[in-house]
């Protein structure tokens, strides 16, 4: 990869928000394309991965199909269908709520638990390599100017 946008995308920009804002897309796809290689051999997709974590998270106790949606960084409307492939992997348990039957509770199985322990043993080096090209100031700095972009 090229240190500079343009020439990763040979283009000029026309203003240097609308280069910021390319240059933060790419780079996400970039930080995906790691991601996704080091998930590959663990048969299991970035959002998969994902709702994972999110169980992990709750460290057993039940999560809701909603709460789940909305801490998803890339919030598929699929979730269902995600989870149901988690499910038939026997990776996430799913049960229905007593009080309310529309409500359906997530949680995460021991073995979903064991693929995340080896999934992160995969792919944290390849991620700290990436995230050691800045310092922690820098990060900072680069988180306050993305919320920024968000506020």
């Amino acid at each position: 990869m090229s240190a500079r946008i343009e020439e990763e995308l040979l283009s000029r920009f026309e203003s240097e928000q609308q280069k910021a804002m390319l240059n933060i897309l790419f780079t996400a796809n970039w930080f995906k394309a790691i991601q996704s290689q080091a998930l590959d051999p663990f048969d299991i997709s970035m959002q998969q991965y994902n709702i994972l974590r999110i169980l992990r998270g709750a460290k057993g106790a039940p999560v809701n199909m909603n709460n789940v949606k909305s801490r998803m960084i890339d919030r598929a409307p699929n979730a269902t269908r995600l989870t149901d492939k988690l499910i038939s992997k026997g990776l996430v348990e799913r049960e229905r709520s007593i009080d309310d039957r529309r409500v359906v509770h997530l949680m995460i199985t021991e073995k979903g638990k064991e693929l995340i322990i080896a999934i992160d043993k995969r792919l944290r080096p390849a991620l700290k390599e990436a995230l050691a090209r800045l310092n922690d100031q820098e990060s900072m700095t680069l988180n306050m100017l993305l919320d920024k972009f968000r506020s």
